[in-house]
């Protein structure tokens, strides 16, 4: 890969007319000075940057200084930052936040930090671009000597090769260059490797400190060369860029051409296949193109159709003047450096705009993190409130619960259940048998309508959920792995006994000493059980709905509820028993209910979205690389 001894020849097939026309093409040598990215119109073309600790000129005679310490701790900070990034799968923003992340973590690590911490590696030289376009004849044929294969198969390069000096080998090994991809030393003639495999072509015709690779192809067949030729463009410091004029209006084609104009990556451009007739059409439209999505300054070369390959190698000046025109942007250290500093910084400036584009991916998914909790949120405080109301306006007492506690009350179960401290006879003990049966009877219906209003008010929230996540994209498969979780459907089991539990807590209040009213305790014992299932009617809205203000009022017969625990308990020991009864019950309901939520916030919290000070902290990490520039 010298450079030619003869002229370049400008007036037929070569050089699109001409041997450069961007300030990449330029054999003009950069004026010392600072470690910019020169402005457009200066020998090194392009926008001036700021000043990074990158440094003018060979790398390798200058020792690392605390300023680039202090820039490669900023750079793997962000890169940290990223890297921990989580995305909900299926969630708006999910997709393209991967690929962002990918996209911006892969050249962090693949090409920014590398040339951080070792300024002087090669330089590398990527050879990208359309299916057929004849890359690998021009990797052949800028070598010198057969380094990959070509043929008529598409797509023939179904691995990476990378042809460098021997003296160069081992910076491309797995412990510095792209250390996640595998890769085989070649041997002897080229050989294609296995897909997803860089094959190393170490040659004496490569110079030391520049490295050129083949490839696959940006529009391939096979979906994964896309990806692989976008992680080894996101490493290169120059971009050949090689098409066709059949394919060079191919949106796939605009697509990677359009990258390098935003990261102002040093970019050639090359035409293969051109015909004669209408050439000067061609080129010029071609140009156009490139003009007007501001890549008019990018190196220009064409192939003629009729371009012979021998030896897998083209046999026209083409190659020679491309060879020369690479000898001329990167064929010295300094140059290497200038070619080198023009694309590191065009990333750096990109970060500007792809790293508040993750940010705004992230946030995106908080937001419909955040959005998904609060329906949950909202559907169990509305059936917590609608728990709270039933529990208390007379609601539950109608039906089977109205009818059992109307055939207690009627028969004055609980003067029956009262007798003579000391005295039992037999047919008080026959009464009680028949009193028990009654009261276990309104015991089963007061579970069954507190089982019933829990169980119906919880599933309502579920289905309530389960509409609303659906409604977001992605949602639904959220909402479905959410009601396939184990212990779902048991939610009855459970209220029962919660129910049962807080009766024979209940019965257990009234049946502590201190808590009966002196006056009666002396002369009487009564049931505790039956006087416990009188305070649950009378928690459960009787004197409420009584007085018209319940939505079912309850029959009038028997006596009050309130006025028969008043006169066993007095007014401010029933006061106390009833709060404590109505706080304990809504406790084990409340515990009900949040359980029941449990599948939904757990897949929340395992669906991988991103933290709420995740995107704050990449803010923050983005500021202080801005600061390091």
């Amino acid at each position: 890969m010298t450079r030619p001894s003869a002229a370049p020849d400008t007036s037929g097939s070569g050089a699109w007319d001409r041997y450069a026309t961007g300030p990449d093409a330029t054999s003009a040598k950069p004026a010392a000075g600072p470690s910019t990215v020169p402005a457009a119109g200066d020998p090194g073309g392009g926008r001036r940057g700021p000043t990074v600790p990158v440094p003018a000129g060979p790398a390798k005679h200058r020792a690392p200084t605390i300023e680039d310490n202090r820039f490669e701790q900023v750079l793997e900070s962000l890169r940290r930052q990223i890297r921990d990034l989580e995305f909900a799968e299926g969630l708006a923003g999910a997709d393209e936040g991967k690929a962002l992340q990918a996209d911006v973590l892969a050249q962090l690590s693949d090409y920014v930090l590398p040339r951080v911490r070792r300024p002087d590696i090669p330089l590398l030289i990527a050879v990208a671009g359309s299916t057929g376009a004849g890359k690998s004849t021009l990797v052949n044929s800028l070598v010198g000597e057969q380094v990959t294969t070509t043929g008529v198969r598409r797509p023939t390069t179904n691995s990476p090769v990378l042809a460098c000096n021997p003296a160069d080998v081992d910076w491309f090994s797995e412990a510095s260059f792209i250390p996640s991809l595998p890769r085989v030393r070649q041997q002897g003639l080229a050989m294609p490797g296995k897909d997803g495999m860089l094959v190393l072509a170490a040659t004496e015709a490569m110079p030391e400190g520049v490295a050129l690779l083949d490839t696959p192809d940006v529009d391939s067949a096979v979906a994964a060369h896309h990806e692989f030729a976008a992680k080894f463009l996101d490493a290169a410091d120059l971009w050949v860029f090689v098409t066709t004029s059949g394919r060079y209006a191919d949106a796939r084609v605009w697509e990677f051409l359009q990258v390098a104009r935003d990261r102002d990556t040093s970019l050639a451009v090359v035409l293969s296949r051109v015909p004669r007739k209408g050439r000067r059409r061609l080129l010029d439209h071609f140009g156009a193109m490139l003009e007007a999505n501001g890549l008019g300054n990018a190196a220009r070369f064409a192939i003629p159709e009729t371009d012979q390959i021998a030896g897998e190698r083209f046999t026209s000046n083409v190659a020679d003047h491309i060879r020369e025109y690479l000898a001329d942007v990167a064929g010295e250290a300094e140059q290497r450096d200038r070619v080198s500093r023009r694309t590191f910084i065009g990333v750096i400036d990109s970060f500007r705009t792809r790293v508040p584009e993750l940010i705004r991916r992230v946030e995106a998914q908080i937001e419909t993190g955040r959005s998904l909790g609060a329906m949950v949120d909202d559907a169990y405080a509305a059936a917590e409130k609608r728990i709270d109301t039933a529990m208390g306006d007379g609601t539950l007492l109608r039906g089977s619960l109205l009818a059992r506690w109307q055939e207690v009350a009627a028969g004055g179960e609980l003067a029956k259940s009262m007798r003579p401290r000391g005295k039992r006879s037999r047919k008080a003990r026959a009464d009680q048998i028949e009193r028990g049966e009654r009261v276990q009877a309104l015991e089963r219906a007061v579970r069954d309508a507190l089982e019933a209003l829990v169980v119906s008010v919880s599933e309502r929230a579920c289905e309530q959920v389960e509409q609303r996540w659906r409604e977001v994209p992605g949602g639904e498969e959220l909402a479905a792995k959410a009601l396939n979780k184990p212990g779902t459907g048991m939610l009855a089991q459970q209220v029962r006994q919660e129910i049962a539990e807080w009766q024979r807590e209940i019965a257990e209040m009234t049946a502590a000493t201190g808590a009966t009213k002196r006056s009666v305790a002396r002369f009487v014992t009564f049931d505790h059980d039956v006087v416990a299932l009188v305070m649950i009617i009378d928690l459960l809205g009787y004197e409420y709905s009584h007085s018209g203000g319940g939505a079912h009022a309850a029959d009038a017969s028997g006596p009050s509820p309130q006025r028969l625990l008043k006169g066993l308990f007095g007014a401010q020991s029933l006061r106390s028993i009833g709060q404590t009864a109505r706080e304990n019950l809504r406790r084990r309901v409340l515990g009900l209910l949040e359980y029941e939520r449990v599948p939904f916030d757990t897949v929340l919290a395992s669906a991988g979205i991103p933290s709420d000070d995740s995107a704050v902290q990449l803010y923050q990490a983005t500021y202080n690389l801005e600061i390091a520039r």
